[in-house]
């Protein structure tokens, strides 16, 4: 297993990086641009932005912003957001991102993680992953960044992570949208068996809120990287402290 990845996450909306509690009530927590170079310098793996309100406004992400932050930080970066077309994932990495991030129109089309993965290289196609838990079945969701519009697809989780990967796409990232925001800890159980099925890195994401919840993740789940924001936007430990409370665990840390 390569070294695990601390990657914060910038959820954005109106051009400012919000966080809620189970996608729903978003407050203000930032500039975009501050946030992207402060967790550079403090050591990210790797930066993610999810502009959250793009798939369900009909809209796709501003390449002024991609191109702003690439230019400006070190460290891989990844972007979603209401990219329906190839054009529009190529606009992305031509604008700098790293990798493409796809959600809901993945479940709208599932042979779009096919096309992106055969002109990108499935090293740039992350398939994210909003799934809710309900009486002991978890089920995917879409158009997550706006609450009134956030529906079930229909789809099992664990039978579309299959398919995502037969499709073709480089890595995955699960949103357990039960734990998001809370703080309580991952949902190692869902990551786990997520990672069994899985043969692509899986980033773990949603409930992270203690030092101690980035090991449980990465020792009992095993899964790639730990995405997080809140942690991170409020400040309750920096990136260079987290790092070293990992190492002493024994973890290799990147």
């Amino acid at each position: 297993m390569p070294a695990r990845r601390i990657i914060p996450c910038l959820d954005v909306k109106d051009g400012r990086v919000v966080k809620g509690v189970q996608f729903r009530g978003y407050e203000i927590v930032g500039d975009v641009l501050e946030c992207a170079l402060l967790y550079a310098r403090e050591g990210a793996d790797e930066l993610v932005l999810y502009d959250i309100a793009a798939s369900t406004e009909g809209r796709s992400l501003d390449p002024s912003t991609i191109r702003e932050i690439a230019r400006r930080i070190d460290v891989p970066f990844a972007v979603a957001g209401g990219l329906r077309t190839v054009e529009q994932a190529i606009s992305c990495l031509e604008n700098g991102a790293d990798k493409i991030s796809i959600n809901s129109p993945a479940l709208e089309r599932p042979e779009f993680i096919d096309e992106l993965a055969r002109i990108a290289g499935a090293q740039c196609v992350v398939v994210g992953v909003d799934s809710f838990e309900e009486e002991g079945e978890y089920y995917v969701y879409q158009y997550t960044g706006d609450e009134t519009k956030s529906r079930c697809s229909g789809r099992a989780t664990f039978e579309w992570l299959r398919e995502i990967e037969d499709r073709g796409a480089g890595e995955v990232v699960l949103n357990c949208m039960n734990r998001d925001g809370m703080r309580a800890g991952y949902d190692l159980r869902q990551l786990a068996k997520a990672r069994s099925i899985l043969n692509v890195p899986l980033i773990a994401s949603g409930g992270a809120g203690e030092m101690e919840h980035f090991f449980d993740v990465f020792s009992e789940a095993d899964v790639s990287g730990a995405l997080a924001a809140s942690v991170f936007h409020k400040g309750l430990f920096s990136i260079p402290d987290l790092k070293k409370y990992l190492r002493q665990t024994g973890l290799e840390i990147r």
